[in-house]
């Protein structure tokens, strides 16, 4: 068994103005719904970069001091590993566009039910807001190959 495996990397960040958070409804048919903005880091770019760069194209804000709080993963149908770095901030200027990627709103948490989410987005959502848990992960039920999500 091999000790390396091929892995996609990419990133999310939950922009945050008291109990207001930046949510991007995605228009893509794999994963849509309203969920937090990000992208695949790109060759040579630190991961901060990336949240940084992402974040600008996505919603036009440029974002200061985002924190690693968390980890999602699964394996993809080719056998990759794919990480997604959660980051967070509330630190940010700028003038809120929309992008290609889907349309961005500020979203009281309150009426988050009030919304059409991704479907993982409350148990991501407990990883952006835990002391407790740093990580999300799909594994596979053994059992009916269904998908399960892990926090730990």
């Amino acid at each position: 068994m091999s000790r390396w495996e091929k892995a996609i990397v990419t990133v999310l960040c939950m922009v945050h103005d008291g109990n207001k958070i930046l949510l991007q409804d995605r228009v893509r048919k794999d994963w849509r719904g309203f969920t937090f903005p990000g992208g695949h880091v790109e060759k040579e770019e630190s991961f901060v970069q990336a949240i940084i760069r992402e974040i600008y194209e996505e919603t036009g804000l440029t974002i200061k001091e985002p924190k690693l709080c968390g980890v999602k993963q699964f394996q993809t149908d080719k056998d990759e590993r794919y990480i997604v770095l959660l980051f967070k901030t509330d630190k940010f200027d700028g003038t809120l566009i929309s992008s290609d990627e889907g349309e961005m709103r500020w979203i009281d948490r309150d009426s988050l039910n009030d919304y059409t989410l991704v479907n993982d987005f409350m148990e991501l959502l407990n990883v952006f807001d835990s002391d407790y848990y740093s990580e999300f992960m799909y594994e596979r039920n053994k059992s009916n190959d269904d998908w399960l999500i892990k926090l730990y």
